[in-house]
């Protein structure tokens, strides 16, 4: 029993940044697949890179100026 919620708790702390980089509105695309895949390979390190850096490139204001 006691491995079961171990292992939910684990599966739960790499579910949520995956689920809060989806949710965010930093970036959108491209970009945000190449987030959700180096957090599945990299983990919790390129959750931290994304809440410093994101977005990569910066938007086009769309007003014109």
């Amino acid at each position: 029993m006691f491995t079961y919620i171990v292992l939910s708790l684990i599966l739960l702390c790499w579910i949520i940044p995956i689920t809060l980089i989806i949710k965010s509105k930093k970036t959108n695309g491209s970009e945000k697949l190449g987030w959700i895949l180096a957090m599945l390979f990299i983990s919790w390190v390129a959750w931290i890179f994304y809440l410093l850096f994101a977005p990569l490139n910066a938007r086009q204001n769309t007003n014109g100026r």
